[in-house]
């Protein structure tokens, strides 16, 4: 099946548009899924979302996040919203989600309203899907077309959330194979992790890179200096003393969605190791020609975000397309 997608990037009075294929193996998924049955589940999202932003921007990289994390294990189901029980270990305290995902009770808040309107229509993973694309315009992000269709899963796999996730630490050569594991190129990995435009990290996720090679990046460079004084100060060298404080990846524009973070790159800042590998690293010679060119062309970014998260949200669990269903409650199995 091929969607044709089209992309509006809204900014002030002039909106560019782009159009492409997303082509996929008998891809269950369409723009129109819930047309008969739950006409105003975009509307509803959308309203919602606004309400959830305007609360607090941080709102928008946590749903992204959360997003992000459900389709790199087995697919994009809504099996990180599961809660564990004692028939079913859950993925909320896998290592790379324990200290750091956030936004579940985001998705109950949308889910009992659309319940309402819709009872036992719309899937907790089209709901995130859709609440991510809302999130990403509403802090300054393009538009894309939302294909939906996507069912629930009964399970979930702690095991794929401790192997499959990429960790602020790991290195570009494993970050970019995993990627590819899930049908991702290495432009997808570097356009994906974009979002980290506006996206904050705690403590424990960045302590060795700020005393470990920062200055190395950053060429001694005095005006970064100061800026490595500052997280420092946030982020104690002691293991154990203030993990969770965090800080924006993105000390420019932390609540609006740019490229502003691979000038951050480009400068040597990132917050991140795994971030700033795909610059500085030896084996970076793809990545750093897309950081590169994402830094000079906003526009180019966009598109590739808007693609990415097309290609990315359309990662299937095979299983739950047989035999899934429509959570009523995200967070538990349906009995």
């Amino acid at each position: 099946m091929k969607l044709l997608i089209v992309i509006c990037i809204v900014h002030a009075i002039f909106i560019p548009c782009f159009s492409f294929d997303v082509s996929g193996k008998d891809l269950p998924f369409t723009l129109d899924y819930y047309k008969s049955t739950c006409p105003t589940v975009f509307d509803v999202i959308r309203k919602e979302m606004e309400c959830i932003v305007k609360e607090d921007p941080r709102n928008a990289a946590i749903i992204i996040r959360l997003h992000f994390h459900d389709c790199f294990v087995q697919g994009c189901d809504g099996s990180v919203l599961l809660d564990e029980t004692e028939s079913l270990k859950g993925e909320k305290k896998a290592s790379p989600n324990i200290n750091s995902l956030k936004g579940y009770k985001i998705i109950d808040r949308i889910k009992n309203i659309i319940e309402s309107e819709c009872p036992g229509v719309v899937s907790c993973a089209d709901l995130l899907t859709i609440s991510a694309r809302d999130a990403t315009i509403l802090v300054g992000g393009p538009y894309w077309d939302v294909p939906v269709g996507r069912k629930d899963s009964k399970t979930a796999s702690y095991s794929l959330a401790t192997t499959n996730l990429p960790t602020p630490d790991e290195g570009l050569i494993s970050i970019i194979a995993k990627f590819y594991y899930q049908g991702l190129s290495v432009e997808d990995m570097v356009a994906l992790i974009g979002a980290h435009t506006i996206g904050m990290a705690q403590c424990r996720n960045f302590r060795s890179r700020i005393y470990g090679d920062f200055r190395a990046t950053t060429a001694l460079n005095p005006v970064s200096a100061t800026y490595l004084a500052r997280l420092q100060e946030i982020c104690p060298e002691s293991s154990g003393e203030g993990d969770k404080n965090v800080t924006a990846m993105d000390n420019v524009t932390p609540n609006l969605f740019d490229n502003s973070i691979y000038h951050t790159l480009l400068r040597g800042e990132g917050l991140l190791s795994s971030d700033q590998a795909m610059y500085t690293s030896m084996f970076g010679i793809q990545t750093r020609r897309i950081v590169s060119k994402y830094a000079e062309d906003p526009v180019a970014f966009f598109e590739q975000f808007s693609k990415s998260m097309v290609k990315m949200g359309n990662i299937l669990n095979s299983k739950s397309l047989v035999d899934g269903e429509v959570r009523r409650n995200c967070r538990f199995v349906n009995t």
